[in-house]
């Protein structure tokens, strides 16, 4: 145990308050220590932007309290309003708390373990010292757990280091705050400035070097959103910047109060950038990806698209239930049991889920699989079986489908299997490929509905809009009744949104439905298709560069949509 979970394992009477810095943005920032902290925490304090930042890893039913709005009532992660008896208590007839440093300790009173949660890090990026101070004075205990500054957080993913091996000097200014004196010493300084400021306050910012001695030709880089999918750089020098900005469209705009961090000096220089520029040029930065599965089964792609810079939007098409007569499925599990069946074929994830389920509703466990040669298709089947215990006898070698089992499935031998029987739990809406194939190999089949797939329903209004009109820049199709369902309950996708298909079948679903069809994996996998849409997508990337264009994103095609330029 470490010496922070040993301090935090025993809370006070008068409670404890971990101010937690939660970094500039992305959640995959956060630390190990700030992830504990906030598993255990009764109560968590954060601004709307962090708590997006950290909700992620705080615990189920936790207090959630707005930094911006104290006096507002608390609620959970879930949105709805937390019991009275859950709330920070406030004295009887004592003044309203309306500052942060009192809700803060008030929360903490009765044993709450308090989270307050800051952007960046708390000693760099906030004034949190004044909250920490209260609680000391008022006898209430803290920890601090750091966080990744936006000072120094945002240059790394904008690929702008702040040192070489010379060792330059690192200066940091917030220029909201910044007096001459400030100006005229870093001006006079040969170092990297790193600045922390807004879009409509750089350009001044950047005059404030140059009046104090910088060289107008000093090259500098600008970040906003700095470590998100809305990250984008520009680079400039000090004497053009206000122009860069103007000609790229950013200014004048309402977003000009965005916070930005600009980096000056030899290191923000734009040749030296092309190659660190390792974030925003991922193949699918900032792309909207719709996929049209449940969060289950799209868990690992989703991971596999937000490692291509891209932001998943995860839409059910289909429901899973129950089947309407469970007693097929109840005397094929009896059967498994009492040794009916020498194979069980799984063809999905499903199909393990509703195998388990039932095995537990008979205190069974995978031990009852013993004797019996199990069959998956697919890796994400194949692993949900692992996770229960047992590993497959037989994954197809080739496709992973229906057919490519087949190709792999040992004809029926009367000397070597002493049982002739399949247990096949599947959909309703299953192919007979499967079933007709260990037939004609000569084995009996068992085909029980296992569970039921029904079209979804429809997703919200705003998602809806956005498939339609063209608000995401891609969709992934993993089947034909993935084509057939989102159509039905969203609507066709618009003529600008890439459209990737998993197969040939799902396709030519696709083709019947009015689509075009840009991108098809090489072999009929998931992660085959993200990684074919990934390759579609630096080639576009590619292409734009070399010839000097904006770099866009399908969804910026359509009318009105603003445009950007590939960041240098």
């Amino acid at each position: 145990m470490s010496p922070t979970t040993a301090n935090h394992s025993a809370v006070p009477a008068h409670g404890h308050v971990t101010f937690l810095g939660a970094g500039p943005g992305d959640p995959g920032l956060l630390t190990l220590r700030a992830v504990e902290a906030l598993a255990g925490a009764d109560v968590l304090i954060a601004e709307p932007d962090v708590l997006d930042v950290v909700r992620a890893y705080a615990r189920a039913g936790v207090a959630v309290l707005d930094a911006n709005a104290p006096t507002a009532t608390p609620r959970s992660l879930s949105g709805a309003p937390e019991p009275a008896a859950d709330r920070a208590s406030t004295a009887v007839g004592g003044p309203v708390l309306r500052d942060t440093a009192n809700l803060v300790m008030e929360a903490a009173r009765g044993g709450k373990r308090v989270v307050r949660a800051v952007p960046g890090d708390p000693g760099l990026d906030t004034y949190a010292a004044g909250e920490m101070l209260a609680c000391a004075a008022g006898g209430v205990p803290f920890e601090v757990v750091p966080g990744v500054a936006a000072a120094v957080g945002v240059p790394a993913y904008a690929g702008v280091p702040l040192r070489d091996e010379r060792g330059t000097d690192v200066r940091f200014v917030d220029a909201r705050t910044a007096s001459e004196r400030c100006w005229n010493e870093v001006g006079a300084s040969d170092g990297t400035v790193v600045v922390s400021s807004t879009l409509e306050t750089v350009a001044a910012a950047a005059g404030e070097l140059v009046a104090a001695g910088r060289k107008p030709d000093t090259p500098l880089t600008v970040t906003v959103g700095g470590t998100t999918t809305r990250q984008r750089t520009w680079s400039a020098t000090l004497g053009t910047i206000a122009q860069t900005l103007k000609q790229s469209k950013v200014l004048p705009s309402p977003d000009g109060g965005r916070s930005v961090i600009a980096v000056v000096g030899e290191c923000s220089a734009a040749a030296q950038r092309d190659q660190l520029s390792w974030f925003e040029s991922k193949p699918l930065f900032g792309w909207r990806v719709l996929v049209p599965r449940t969060k289950e089964q799209a868990a690992s792609l989703s991971d596999q698209l937000r490692g291509y810079g891209a932001v998943p939007h995860e839409v059910p098409t289909i429901a899973v239930e129950p089947p309407r007569t469970p007693q097929q499925m109840e005397r094929a599990v009896k059967g498994l049991v009492t040794g009916r069946y020498e194979w069980i074929a799984f063809t999905s994830v499903n199909a393990v889920k509703a195998v388990r389920e039932k095995f537990e509703e008979y205190g069974l466990d995978a031990r009852a699989f013993a004797g019996i040669k199990v069959a998956a298709v697919g890796e994400q089947t194949a692993a949900a079986l692992i996770a229960f215990g047992v590993k497959p006898d037989l994954v197809p070698s080739g496709e992973q489908s229906a057919a490519g089992l087949l190709e792999d499935w040992p004809p029926y031998d009367p000397v070597f299997d002493p049982i002739d029987r399949v247990f096949l739990p599947r959909a309703d809406i299953a192919t007979e490929t499967l079933v007709a194939g260990l037939i004609e190999l000569g084995w009996e089949v068992d085909d029980v509905t296992a569970y039921r797939t029904v079209r979804a329903s429809p997703p919200p209004a705003d998602t809806r809009e956005a498939i339609k009109g063209g608000g995401f820049d891609a969709v992934l199709f993993t089947s034909s009744s993935t084509v057939r369902n989102l159509v039905g309950i969203a609507g066709k996708p618009h003529n600008v949104t890439v459209i990737a298909c998993i197969g040939p079948a799902t396709a030519k679903t696709a083709e019947e439905h009015g689509l075009r069809v840009d991108v098809m994996a090489p072999e009929p996998s998931v992660h085959k298709l993200a990684a074919a849409l990934a390759d579609f997508g630096a080639a576009r990337r590619d292409a734009a560069v070399e010839a000097g264009e904006y770099v866009t994103r399908p969804s910026e095609r359509r009318p009105g949509a603003r445009r950007r330029r590939a960041a240098p």
